[in-house]
């Protein structure tokens, strides 16, 4: 009897080799035309995870698992990979990155893993240990796989105290310009050097800077939705409110979310 995780996957690329050959819309498709399909596809679920939603989580899941196998077939339609290449092809490369399962290297903890990992990929070819960092990647992103790529070869920082004291120097850079040369080329430079050594710090005390950013922008849309619904509900209209009105319904709706 098949796997029965065999067996949703065979229906699946059935269901795909059906779609491909019948579909108007999926027979239109091609690997541009699925990019931005699938981008989106990862931040509805990225949406789904900050939310917890296990369900939603699922969902989201198998659209990418749709566009996963997508791509597949149109590779296969021009003869150069299928989904069965591609599954070796990460099956070993897994195996060959993890020699701590597979061989007889071995290693104390994660950060070991992480860097062995950097390590095998250098010996694969790669000049850099940041070839592998995606261009297109969120900038927030970027910078905390760019930081961890490079602790992976021992470019790191001892502590987090020698960390915070680089955020500091960045600040008073920031505003060194800000207050004296008010170049707007040089603030933003300054600025975008205070964030990345927030990311760093941020690594250092072992939180996802993604993750906090993302929390906070969730709860100032909540609060501040809440305080347009309570500035409804006095039947006054937003935009027509002081600053300081608008700060008393502000320090309200801030008090009914906690």
């Amino acid at each position: 009897m098949m796997d029965k995780r065999l067996e949703a996957f065979q229906r699946l690329l059935d269901v795909m080799d059906e779609l491909r050959e019948k579909c108007p819309w999926d027979m239109k498709q091609t690997f541009e035309s699925l990019r931005n399909l699938t981008i989106e596809e990862t931040y509805e679920l990225a949406d789904a995870i900050s939310d917890k939603n296990t369900k939603a989580i699922e969902g989201e899941l198998g659209d990418l698992f749709f566009h996963l196998v997508f791509y597949a077939k149109l590779g296969e339609e021009k003869g150069e990979f299928d989904v069965t290449s591609v599954l070796h092809a990460i099956c070993d490369k897994l195996i060959h990155r993890h020699p701590h399962i597979y061989g007889d290297i071995t290693v104390k903890d994660e950060e070991e893993v992480k860097a062995n990992w950097e390590k095998l990929k250098l010996k694969e070819g790669k000049l850099s240990v940041l070839e592998g960092v995606p261009k297109s990647l969120p900038a927030l992103v970027k910078a905390t796989r760019i930081q961890e790529k490079v602790k992976g070869i021992g470019f790191e920082w001892e502590n987090k105290e020698d960390v915070w004291k680089k955020v500091e120097e960045e600040i008073a850079e920031l505003k060194y310009e800000v207050e004296h040369t008010k170049d707007s080329k040089k603030i933003e430079e300054e600025f975008g050097d205070v964030l990345f050594s927030l990311v760093n710090y941020a690594r250092f005390i072992g939180i996802s800077p993604e993750s906090s950013l993302a929390t906070s922008n969730k709860k100032f849309i909540d609060r501040f939705q809440l305080m347009e619904l309570l500035i409804r509900e006095d039947q006054k209209v937003i935009h027509e409110l002081p600053l300081n009105v608008l700060d008393e319904y502000w320090n309200k709706a801030k008090k009914m979310t906690k």
